[in-house]
């Protein structure tokens, strides 16, 4: 079993239940419709508000356990989401196949942060989104939240390079306070990324 499937088997949201802040206020900005895929999604709070938007909502993750949480959140909410047990290892990008993806605190060792995000870009279609929220390199001090190793945040210049050619709508990075559950608590360091893939 791995750790986020054991992790998730309580039956407590650990994260809660609202969606991340960031994603909300982009949600309300963007006004986005059609399909979304959210990775690295844990028990659903972000999937679940997306699919509250009116899209239709695809959750990928490799804990189980984490995934009946999603279904069982959006059933108490009135919605749908489609969850797929997916290891980002092993993950299969269609090119041009989603209008928006969605990472939050999505974290992983460098070679699978660079294969997800070259993943995602290929994967969004033009036009479409991709809307980030992680913990950057300095955020281990705040020790409010995220993984304690600096193999597994992220720089700036990832996002800035990756996606070169796209449309940057919002950059930022610094501090923001976040109360998410029981693991995400106080000020912390944050990358915030939504970019744009242009119209071909």
């Amino acid at each position: 079993m791995n750790y986020w499937n054991n992790r998730f088997q309580d039956a407590k949201y650990v994260y809660g239940t609202k969606p991340n802040k960031f994603l909300q206020d982009m949600q309300k900005k963007l006004q986005l419709t059609g399909d979304a895929l959210t990775i690295a999604e844990g028990e659903g709070r972000n999937a679940v508000f997306i699919a509250e938007q009116g899209m239709n909502v695809t959750a990928w993750d490799y804990a189980e356990s984490g995934l009946e949480k999603t279904n069982k959140l959006a059933e108490t909410r009135g919605v749908t989401v489609k969850t797929e047990l997916v290891d980002l290892i092993e993950a299969q990008w269609i090119t041009n196949q989603w209008d928006e993806i969605v990472c939050v605190f999505g974290h992983f060792p460098e070679e699978l942060r660079k294969k997800t995000l070259r993943g995602v870009k290929e994967a969004v279609k033009p036009g479409g989104y991709f809307v980030t929220e992680v913990y950057s390199l300095y955020q281990i001090p705040y020790n409010s939240g995220g993984p304690p190793k600096l193999e597994l945040l992220y720089s700036p210049e990832e996002f800035l390079q990756t996606f070169s050619d796209w449309r940057i709508v919002h950059f930022f990075m610094g501090e923001v306070v976040r109360h998410e559950g029981e693991l995400h608590n106080g000020l912390s360091h944050v990358i915030q990324f939504v970019g744009q893939k242009p119209l071909e």
